[in-house]
């Protein structure tokens, strides 16, 4: 089994990092026998915010978040 842990400590927006972190978990999750951890720090918490308000031209972060946290292959 391959793992991968993503420490995310930058804000939702303003920032590609946690996007493109958040974008490549996604795809991970799609291959068998592969477990994916996300560990928010510091600003990163703010990805897991309920409620957020989006920027225009920015992907929802928080929803991003609700999709891995709904995968089974997701530890957490």
């Amino acid at each position: 089994m391959e793992s991968y842990l993503f420490i995310i400590n930058n804000g939702p927006y303003g920032d590609e990092r946690p996007y493109n972190a958040l974008r490549l978990a996604m795809n991970l999750i799609k291959r068998q026998d592969t477990q994916v951890k996300i560990f928010l720090t510091a600003d990163g918490v703010a990805c897991a915010r309920k409620g957020q308000k989006t920027p225009d031209g920015y992907y929802n972060i928080e929803h991003m978040v609700k999709v891995l946290a709904a995968s089974g292959k997701v530890a957490t």
